[in-house]
């Protein structure tokens, strides 16, 4: 279907930017700006589905971007941090935009196999790039690569996907934005990032929205 086509080609693009915005920041900055994608939903939503704007996915999504202009330095854009946050956002829409694509079709496919679909049409669309790697680098990281691929990007999409079927789209988005303080976590665990002042108070609003979507979600 196009529609699914499409949603693979969004897919692909939020994945280059997202991982563009880790290289040129770090996981912290890198993965709170990418979650700028509830607000982007919570907006966008009305235009793809027959639901109405919710006044408090707008007010969530708000602190979620007061949480994100707390990260950000000083507005310069030879700052490579600052183009991280930009690329994370941009990596945000695009996602935002492939889940409402994909809502419609949630209801006929599994999650699974909407998954394994857009993941054939990204592997297709970079071909081009593997003719400009170094293969040598790529068999040291194997192990760490078949994880990201096959755990936290296969079933981790499809999981969330298969949420779509139980929740809207900006609910779902909005609780999965726990997700950038598990990375925060890790990442302090396994590559030493310590997390800044204005990183922890950012954190702290995006997650005070999962809770406070966690608790109206489950009332409704």
């Amino acid at each position: 279907m196009p529609t699914i086509i499409l949603g693979g080609i969004l897919l692909g693009v939020h994945w280059v930017a997202y991982f563009l915005a880790l290289k040129l920041s770090n996981v912290a900055i890198g993965m709170l700006s990418m979650f700028t994608f509830p607000v982007i939903t919570a907006l966008l939503e009305p235009f793809f589905t027959k639901s109405k704007l919710n006044p408090i996915h707008v007010v969530l999504g708000l602190m979620v971007l007061l949480g994100i202009y707390i990260l950000a330095p000083e507005i310069n854009f030879e700052s490579t941090y600052l183009r991280g946050i930009l690329l994370g956002v941009f990596s945000a829409f695009c996602y935002s935009l492939r889940n409402l694509i994909l809502k419609r079709h949630v209801s006929q496919y599994d999650g699974t196999v909407l998954m394994m679909q857009q993941c054939i049409i990204v592997a297709v669309l970079l071909i081009p790039i593997l003719f400009n790697i170094n293969i040598e680098q790529v068999q040291t990281q194997l192990p760490f690569l078949l994880i990201l691929g096959l755990v936290t990007t296969a079933l981790g999409h499809s999981l969330f996907i298969s949420s779509l079927k139980h929740f809207s789209v900006s609910t779902a988005s909005i609780i999965g934005s726990a997700q950038p303080i598990f990375g925060i976590i890790m990442a302090y665990c396994f590559l030493n990032e310590i997390p800044t002042l204005n990183t922890f108070i950012g954190g702290s609003l995006i997650l005070a929205t999962v809770i406070i979507e966690s608790i109206r979600s489950k009332k409704a």
